[in-house]
């Protein structure tokens, strides 16, 4: 599961990161506390090219009546991408890294009503790379075809596993984490072979993250500030 993420670099400095061209990235404001339906950055191959582009976080399939469909999909189970119908195209030919700084969870607190929130992050300070999904969808009335020439809307689903070791004291599922070596086959257009693909899709080891309780004010998505990641 991963219902809010951190993003706080520029487009520039992510695509950078990447080895991406920034050409289809408009730029975001730094957020510790990205949620559903915020633009995020996401890093896909066009053309033979790895790009740098914004998208909406909440996969929008074709046929949805409206936006509001991408707020069921915000992370998909890596076990079933093949399986479920919003996500099996995407799947095969739009597969897409999503930048990420760190991610939240939510833990039972002894003693509390509110669950505890904890800020989970790479030790060594680097980017995470989230395996995503994307898609493409227009607006409006799909029967009476009113949304021809309508502007399109990128949306993008984080996929999630099994928890590590570490993680699963947290959480029983954690987003896909995928290291460079994986980039180039995870993002290859070309390559249709879900199931040599599905086996990229293990939860990174639990050496490489740390994870600090932090405040309850995370919970609340219209707060974006720096504060929210220190450690309480």
């Amino acid at each position: 599961m991963c219902g809010r993420y951190v993003s706080v670099h520029t487009a520039d400095e992510v695509a950078e990161y990447f080895s991406a061209t920034p050409a289809f990235a408009a730029e975001l404001p730094e957020s510790y506390n990205v949620a559903p339906t915020n633009d995020i950055y996401s890093v896909l191959v066009r053309e033979g090219t790895r790009q740098l582009t914004t998208m909406r976080w909440g996969l929008i399939p074709p046929w949805a009546k409206d936006a509001k469909t991408g707020l069921r999909m915000i992370n998909a189970r890596a076990e079933t991408l093949a399986e479920r119908n919003s996500y099996r195209g995407p799947f095969k030919r739009r597969r897409c890294l999503i930048p990420a700084d760190g991610f939240y969870e939510w833990v039972e607190a002894p003693g509390q009503k509110a669950k505890q929130p904890v800020y989970i992050t790479r030790s060594d300070g680097e980017t995470m790379a989230f395996a995503g999904l994307w898609e493409r969808w227009q607006p409006g009335d799909k029967a009476s075809k009113t949304n021809e020439g309508a502007s399109t809307l990128l949306s993008a689903v984080i996929v999630t596993g099994q928890a590590n070791e570490k993680i699963s004291e947290v959480h029983h599922r954690m987003p896909i984490v995928l290291p460079p070596a994986a980039w180039d086959e995870w993002l290859d257009p070309a390559n249709n072979n879900t199931q040599a693909i599905g086996r990229l899709l293990l939860p990174a080891p639990s050496e490489l993250f740390s994870i600090h309780p932090v405040s309850t004010e995370v919970n609340n998505p219209r707060t974006k500030g720096e504060h929210l990641i220190r450690p309480v």
